[in-house]
């Protein structure tokens, strides 16, 4: 191993290649040219407003964005028809979010899409190595906590 890597750069590296990838298998007009970002918070909401309302404060913490960030994002996805925010009974200052259709029926597109992009970036590793992975990538984030 060498001396001069740093794990946190060589993270960043990565994290910079992901999103790069992500963003040119979405930047097609089958995928309205939404992020990979951006898909992946319409994913989010998909999985999880099936179980429990789905509020900014949640994508801000599954994501570690920040509000303005978040904000931001859940503006355009409303913009393009893809979201919709509506209040909830109990307290009309939150705001639950839902996919619509048309960002439903994308999403089923959108999954296969990320199911291939994860087997590329898991292709071989051993079970082994996976787990070993993520077990170290949660002690980083842990450390960062």
């Amino acid at each position: 191993m060498e001396k001069n890597r740093v794990i946190g750069f060589e993270i960043k590296c990565i994290s910079n290649m992901i999103r790069r990838e992500l963003d040119i298998r979405f930047s097609g007009s089958e995928f309205a040219g939404l992020t990979g970002v951006q898909n992946a918070i319409m994913g989010f909401i998909m999985d999880h407003a099936k179980k429990q309302d789905v509020f900014q404060k949640d994508i801000e913490k599954e994501f570690n964005i920040r509000r303005s960030t978040a904000t931001i994002m859940l503006q355009i996805l409303e913009q393009k028809g893809y979201i919709r925010r509506s209040a909830v009974e109990y307290d009309a200052r939150l705001k639950k979010i839902e996919l619509t259709t048309k960002a439903e029926k994308m999403q089923q597109r959108v999954r296969h899409e990320i199911d291939l992009f994860h087997d590329e970036i898991e292709k071989g590793f051993s079970k082994e190595e996976r787990e070993q992975l993520l077990y170290l990538l949660d002690k980083i984030k842990r450390n960062l906590e």
